[in-house]
């Protein structure tokens, strides 16, 4: 079995990549980084807004944060408001 973890992809990113959920490998040492590079070179990417916000088991991490296989991201892009 490998490793993985489960994306849960939002408003424009789950609009630009076509789905709101995907299953990314992950191995010893991946990052957040990691997971958005990887994110990036996806069919649609070229649309994704810059910095979004993501969490990892539902807390907010950074994109020096570790992924671990079992692990939850929410890929969330940038909010304006006022």
């Amino acid at each position: 079995m490998s490793a993985s973890a489960t994306v849960l992809l939002f408003a424009a990113y789950a609009d630009a990549l076509g789905t709101s959920q995907l299953t990314m490998p992950v191995g010893d040492g991946t990052t957040v980084r990691d997971l958005l590079a990887a994110l990036a070179q996806r069919p649609g990417a070229d649309r994704l807004p810059p910095s979004p916000l993501v969490a990892v088991n539902r807390r907010y991490a950074s994109v020096g944060d570790l992924v671990r296989s079992g692990d939850e991201v929410a890929v969330i892009p940038p909010v304006a408001g006022g």
